[in-house]
C-alpha cells in the first residue's frame, strides 16, 4: 500500500432503516399518520401494501410512492407537519434509537471520519432523524418543492435508491473535488436494495442483513454485523 492511499480519508456511509434504526421510518410515519387521523387506515393500508408488493418486485415507480407517502404532509402545510412530527420524534423515534447504534456512530466520528446516513427515505421523515443520530450530513429523497418553499409531492434530483445512492454518492463526492479513490469508504446496510453501493465502497458492511444479504456477504466474504436482533 502506497503512502497516499494510507493517509487517504475515510468515509463511512450508514443506510437508515434497520440499518441504525431497528425499524422503517417510512413505514412508521406512514402508521404514525393513520394515528393522528390524517389518513384512512383501510384505504392507506391497501395503497401501502400495493406499493410494497411492487417494491419487492422491483416495480416500484418511486414518484409515485413518494407523491402518495408526503401527500398528507404536503395537505397540511409547514407547522402542523413540523409539530406532527416533533410527536413522531418523540413517540416512535426517540425510544428507537439504540445505544449500540450511537455507539457505533461515534466510534467513526472520534476516529476522524466523515460520517453521512444515505437513506431512499424522504428527508422530511429523516432529516429530525440524522439530527438525533448525530449525523449532520444526509443524503436522503430530495422533495421537490413550490414557490413558497413547500412540497410538491414530486422527487428533486436523483432518487437516493439503489444505483441512484452511489450517483448521489458521486455528486457529494465531486462537489468536495473528490472521486472514490480519493477516499477510504465503508458502507453499513442491510437490504439486498444497497448492494450497488456497498459493491462500490472498500468495506461493505451487512448490517443486520435479510437473508438475501447474509447469503451474498457469506459468498463474497463481506464481514457481516448485527447490531441488532437479525431479521427473520
Amino acid at each position: 500500500m502506497t503512502d497516499t492511499q494510507t493517509h487517504r480519508p475515510r468515509l463511512t456511509l450508514f443506510d437508515l432503516d434497520h440499518t441504525l434504526l431497528p425499524l422503517d421510518s417510512d413505514y412508521e410515519w406512514g402508521e404514525f399518520t393513520i394515528r393522528i387521523g390524517w389518513n384512512d387506515p383501510v384505504e392507506f393500508a391497501r395503497r401501502n401494501a400495493e406499493f410494497y408488493a411492487h417494491y419487492q418486485a422491483g416495480t416500484l415507480d418511486v414518484h409515485d410512492y413518494v407523491r402518495f407517502a408526503i401527500d398528507a404532509v404536503r395537505q397540511r402545510g409547514p407547522e402542523t407537519a413540523a409539530q406532527a412530527h416533533a410527536q413522531f420524534m418523540r413517540e416512535v423515534i426517540h425510544p428507537a434509537i439504540r445505544p449500540e447504534a450511537l455507539q457505533l456512530v461515534r466510534q467513526h466520528q472520534q476516529a476522524g471520519d466523515t460520517v453521512l446516513i444515505v437513506t431512499a427515505t424522504n428527508e422530511f421523515v429523516t432529516r429530525p432523524i440524522a439530527q438525533a443520530l448525530g449525523v449532520p450530513e444526509l443524503l436522503a429523497m430530495q422533495l421537490a418543492r413550490d414557490e413558497a418553499g413547500w412540497y410538491t409531492g414530486e422527487i428533486a434530483g436523483t432518487p437516493t435508491m439503489r444505483e441512484g445512492k452511489v450517483l448521489r454518492m458521486e455528486q457529494w463526492l465531486a462537489e468536495r473535488q473528490l472521486a472514490w479513490r480519493d477516499v477510504e469508504s465503508t458502507f453499513y446496510s442491510d437490504s439486498m436494495n444497497d448492494v450497488p453501493l456497498l459493491e462500490k465502497v472498500d468495506h461493505p458492511v451487512a448490517t443486520n442483513p435479510d437473508a438475501r444479504l447474509r447469503a451474498l456477504a457469506q459468498e463474497r466474504g463481506w464481514r457481516i454485523l448485527d447490531l441488532f436482533t437479525p431479521h427473520p
